[in-house]
């Protein structure tokens, strides 16, 4: 019997780029709700083959489209691509390492359905051990925040404090690896923002969904299973990289801060030499890992 809170058809957008035999699990969980819904997998040019198996095991199920890219076009860019086809009035961007279900899919409609002014709804991503990302619940990482997260001293921390909601909160930013938004409002915004190409583009689109005057909103009860990194583990340098680049973008377009060129000069040597100081332990830990 299809869910009762899917009052919108529901597209389900999933990002691959070697990601793992994790996407299978994906994929298999999220056409087993009963939910009225497609699932467009967009694939960034993965070379491991799980995006075909996907394709090849569901084959029968018409909910299911896998769209290939020839190249990796970065997280954004491939879930704008397939946002363009979606035919979905609500759109649900999940991570290829998620594990959604029925009561979690439920809840989550079931607060875009009855509250007011919702322009992006996200949930709790957990680890194995059923730890919250302390992503799942942020601040802008203004520049006064992260250096207070950085140096571990007072002030407000772009990490939001204390134990994760259990309830329905509002939010500055939530966890990119799951969020729910309507399509109209996805383009009207022009979707995610393409200067990024893996890693706080999340944290622009909540910016711009706030300054556009909607709501964004963080179903704190909503705990939904996250394998952390699964796409990154063998190219963790090549992910750092772009996550600095994401760091500097953020900054340059929405920090106060970045209007004083001394600032952004010493903000822009603090985010490389920070990537620079962290290459050798990932170098080491790729090692480590084969």
């Amino acid at each position: 019997m299809p869910s009762p809170f899917s009052p919108l058809p529901l597209s389900v957008i999933v990002v691959s780029a070697d990601s793992g035999p994790g996407l299978r699990d994906c994929v298999r969980r999220v056409l087993a709700c009963d939910t009225a819904l497609e699932l467009l997998l967009i694939d960034n040019a993965s070379t491991d083959g799980v995006p075909q198996a996907a394709a090849r095991a569901h084959d029968h199920d018409p909910r299911f489209r896998l769209l290939q890219n020839h190249a990796n076009l970065g997280f954004g860019p491939a879930a704008n691509r397939a946002a363009a086809q979606a035919k979905g009035e609500l759109l649900l961007v999940l991570n290829p390492d998620c594990l959604l279900d029925q009561s979690s899919l439920d809840r989550l409609l079931a607060v875009f359905a009855s509250e007011r002014q919702v322009g992006l709804l996200g949930a709790v991503v957990c680890d194995a051990q059923g730890e919250p990302d302390p992503a799942s619940h942020r601040r802008d990482p203004l520049l006064r925040r992260a250096l207070a997260s950085l140096s571990g001293g007072k002030g407000e921390r772009v990490e939001v404090e204390g134990v994760m909601p259990d309830g329905l909160v509002e939010a500055e930013a939530v966890s990119g690896a799951l969020m729910l938004m309507t399509r109209s409002l996805f383009e009207r915004l022009g979707g995610f923002d393409e200067g990024y190409f893996l890693h706080c583009e999340d944290l622009d689109l909540c910016r711009r969904v706030r300054d556009a005057g909607w709501r964004v909103l963080l179903a704190g009860d909503v705990r939904v299973p996250h394998a952390k990194g699964g796409s990154s583990r063998h190219r963790p340098v090549f992910v750092s990289r772009h996550k600095h680049r994401g760091m500097w973008r953020w900054f340059r377009k929405f920090d106060p801060a970045a209007r004083n060129p001394l600032v952004a000069a010493t903000v822009w040597l603090g985010i490389w030499a920070h990537f620079l100081v962290q290459v050798p332990g990932q170098l080491a830990r790729k090692v480590a890992g084969k």
